[in-house]
């Protein structure tokens, strides 16, 4: 699993790895973390999730819409999830710690995802996710 940012002109955009569609979900939104706070989160709180969409690219922009509100309104720095992704919904729990200004001082903040550009392919080894940020 892995994630890289990639040259946008204004927001951010991130190109996302991994070999299966779990791990996609998890490393988003540790890549999120990473452009609003300059590192993901360690572990130690949790929070359950659970969104729809008609089809991964609306599960992946759901799912990273709730990480974003989950981040603003209980100020929680997500460390990764373990979800499980099924016929139009993506549903697990979200793990993190609290929001401290001392650590997390070091990104951008990001108003929201874009559905623009959004994508998610799969090749031989992995799937892709690329998505733009908000900034």
């Amino acid at each position: 699993m892995s994630f890289e940012e990639l040259e946008h002109t204004a927001d951010a955009r991130v190109r996302v790895r991994a070999g299966t569609l779990e791990g996609l979900f998890s490393e988003a939104g540790r890549a999120l973390m990473q452009v609003m706070y300059g590192r993901p989160g360690r572990d130690g709180l949790s929070r359950s999730v659970f969104v729809q969409g008609d089809d991964l690219e609306s599960l992946m922009h759901a799912f990273l819409s709730e990480i974003l509100f989950i981040t603003e309104v209980d100020g929680l720095v997500i460390s990764g999830a373990e979800v499980r992704v099924g016929e139009g919904i993506v549903e697990g729990v979200v793990r993190g710690e609290p929001f401290s200004r001392d650590i997390h001082n070091a990104g951008r903040g990001v108003k929201g995802i874009s559905y623009s550009g959004l994508s998610i392919v799969r090749d031989k080894e992995s799937y892709i996710l690329d998505v733009i940020f908000d900034v």
